[in-house]
């Protein structure tokens, strides 16, 4: 049983909208509880973002029976502050149970309920990308209002990408082999023990006696390349025990499996798929001296969509991550966001403007890099676009130096740089390194992550209006 928001007021607690909430403070709490107590407040604005919750959160599961569950809001407000801090599930878990406003803001009081981890990583979880994008139309709908937007003003965006780190060590053939031959030997070990099956006894042994002893002795490149038959003996003692979890696997498929059981066979076949393709790379790449395709690469075992993304800057020479492009605009509020889990920018640029335009219409001017840059970008973001500001590559003909050399284009061109601010924002929160896993969990932070960075955005601009407030009340009150 689920509730939107709490039913009644419980003792020690305050109405979401009185909660005082300082003006002078320049922490990041603060500031996140200002916008969404803004959200809270505005009456309309609060009617669509329940009735956004109440039917994207679980639509098939009824919520009017049950065990009593979190409040819909309260768990928008714990997965907002989270990325907003950029704090891990621990610190969330002791602010939700101890600080004062954040309690207040969930509609509790002194005698509330307590929050265990589980159940918090638990909830939170329930909230989908698409959820969170419509959440953010609505947010930002609001922040242009306290901004001070005028109706049917045209918004200007200024684009750019940037790659979301996600959390794998750095890849080799080496112990890629080695991430996927030892979860291939515990889940085979699990499985046979469920099962009351043979040959894995010494489980421990095999993974860190036999396969580790072998893989340490190949770890580096050097040591690959002065002794190809230690290569060879890794790579045999890599097959030996996959062949083995093959027989497991075959016994266990004749036998009559649990829901649990079953989950563990799939578990199996995906880590020995792995198995199989690192050891055919490692002869082909090391043994053949062929060379391997970048599209055939895996650069993570337990996060599959991480990519290579090499975009020559200094001191970095390749990130392990998924590029993410955003648009922001004048306001400093992130507009949209894509994922980009293939291609590059310039398959992009098209695409951002007109996906932005479909919540955002007043978008009429977006600035960009040369990245973005193609012949068929220039003609689509021409159709799209007012003023479209995608400086062209190399050379410029007569026409190009025209259209750069006008004062819009100059304009724009010298407002793009501000756009570094808000990614620099986004990996402050959470997009610097995310933790989340699979993709599911990839896209979901990120998404939460925009919208808390437009929350927190919310919150000073309204910070600052209270501020001069409080200041011109002082002047009043002096003369």
């Amino acid at each position: 049983m689920r509730k939107v928001e709490p039913a009644q007021l419980e003792i020690g607690g305050a109405f979401i909208e009185d909660v005082e909430i300082c003006p002078k403070s320049r922490d990041d709490i603060p500031a996140l509880l200002l916008g969404m107590q803004h959200l809270y407040a505005a009456v309309e604005l609060r009617k669509r973002l329940f009735a956004l919750l109440d039917s994207e959160i679980n639509p098939d599961v009824r919520k009017d029976t049950g065990r009593p569950g979190m409040d819909l809001w309260s768990i928008l407000v714990l997965a907002i502050l989270k990325q907003g801090l950029g704090c891990d599930w621990d610190r969330l878990c002791e602010l939700a149970n101890q600080h004062q406003a954040l309690r207040q803001m969930m509609g509790h009081g002194w005698v509330g309920p307590k929050y265990e981890m589980q159940t918090v990583i638990d909830n939170v979880s329930l909230l989908s990308p698409s959820l969170l994008a419509k959440v953010n139309e609505l947010l930002v709908g609001a922040g242009h209002k306290v901004a001070g937007k005028k109706p049917g003003e045209p918004l200007r965006g200024r684009c750019d990408s940037f790659c979301a780190e996600t959390d794998v060590h750095y890849p080799t053939s080496w112990n890629l082999l080695w991430d996927a031959m030892r979860c291939t030997v515990r889940h085979a070990a699990q499985l046979a023990g469920s099962l009351k099956l043979g040959g894995w006894r010494q489980h421990r042994h095999v993974a860190h006696g036999m396969i580790k002893r072998a893989f340490n002795r190949v770890r580096t490149a050097k040591l690959a390349k002065r002794s190809p038959e230690r290569v060879e003996a890794y790579v045999a003692v890599c097959e030996q025990v996959l062949a083995r979890a093959r027989e497991t696997l075959q016994e266990a498929e004749r036998l009559p499996k649990s829901a649990s059981q079953e989950a563990e066979m799939a578990r199996l076949r995906y880590f020995m798929e792995h198995a199989g393709r690192q050891i055919d790379q490692i002869r082909r790449r090391v043994l053949q001296g062929e060379t391997i395709p970048h599209e055939e690469k895996v650069f993570s075992i337990f996060e599959p969509h991480t990519r290579w993304v090499a975009k020559g800057k200094a001191g970095t020479p390749q990130e392990l991550g998924v590029p993410v492009c955003v648009i922001e605009d004048q306001h400093r509020f992130i507009l949209h966001h894509r994922i980009m889990w293939q291609g590059h920018d310039v398959d992009h640029a098209a695409g951002m403007v007109s996906e932005a335009q479909q919540s955002f219409p007043e978008l009429r001017a977006c600035s960009f890099d040369r990245g973005f840059h193609s012949p068929r970008n220039q003609r689509r973001l021409a159709v799209l676009l007012d003023e479209p500001a995608l400086p062209v590559k190399g050379h410029l003909n007569a026409e190009a130096a025209g259209r750069q050399s006008t004062p819009w284009f100059q304009a724009a061109r010298k407002q793009h740089p501000a756009v570094e601010s808000a990614i620099n924002h986004l990996e402050h929160c959470g997009l610097d390194r995310v933790r989340s896993h699979g993709a599911d969990g990839f896209a979901r932070s990120v998404s939460l992550s925009v919208l808390a960075a437009n929350v927190k955005r919310l919150g000073r601009l309204l910070r600052e209006q209270e501020r001069r407030r409080l200041r011109r009340r002082r002047r009043l009150r002096a003369a």
